[in-house]
């Protein structure tokens, strides 16, 4: 009878069954590894990709932080500058309506030394002051002699009439042909003189505000 202790079928199989156990807990083994090192770089990866997200999202955020920040003293200085066009356009404007009004100076000199100021500049022995309708009605007597008197031109006619352009106030002059004229009625002089006292006065008012400068018209004077 065969000891069943020592046989050797029994014992083959055994060894066969040991080492197939064996091999098997070192693929499971194995493939515990692997899933865990899987594992590990795909949280890994994971990681890193919110981690690149994050900072990308930062980056833009910064980028987005930085462009409101740049703006901001671009937004404040048009805010100012188109505050300081509301003051100057109500200085021109309040200055506008004095003259209109002829408030605050002694008209009959003003215009007077503006008739002398634009004869002086025309060529020609007779010219013609075009005054406001109310004006021209009753220029004074002595508005042609106190113009000729500071003109100095013993010699020189002149003829008031009425402007047909119709100007509130100041004087429009004009050579006897009409191939000059010169006009210094006192809107006139307003528009002409603006652009070189706007910035003087934007000095005083808004001295820290960026006015644009504008550059002043050409003098409104014709030669034909």
């Amino acid at each position: 009878m065969t000891d069943q202790g020592t046989d050797p079928q029994r014992v083959l199989t055994e060894e066969i069954l040991a080492d197939a156990r064996r091999q098997a807990e070192r693929a499971i083994a194995r493939a515990n590894r692997e899933a865990k090192e899987i594992t590990g770089k795909a949280q890994a990866q994971a990681d890193a990709e919110r981690q690149e997200r994050l900072a990308a999202a930062r980056d833009e955020a910064d980028r987005r932080r930085r462009l409101a920040l740049a703006t901001v003293p671009i937004e404040v200085a048009r805010m100012r500058a188109e505050r300081a066009e509301v003051v100057l356009q109500s200085i021109y404007d309040e200055a506008r309506r004095r003259l209109g009004a002829r408030e605050g100076f002694d008209y009959r000199e003003t215009v007077a030394a503006l008739a002398a100021d634009a004869v002086k500049r025309l060529q020609g022995d007779a010219v013609v002051l075009e005054l406001a309708a109310a004006d021209a009605e009753a220029p004074g007597a002595d508005l042609a002699d106190d113009v000729r008197r500071r003109v100095g031109r013993d010699g020189l006619e002149i003829r008031v009439a009425a402007d047909p352009a119709g100007i509130s106030g100041g004087v429009i002059v004009r050579d006897a042909e009409g191939r000059q004229f010169w006009d210094n009625s006192l809107e006139g002089r307003l528009k002409r003189f603006w652009p070189m006292l706007r910035p003087q006065i934007a000095a005083q008012v808004a001295p820290d505000e960026a006015v644009a400068e504008r550059p002043a018209p050409p003098p409104e004077q014709k030669e034909s």
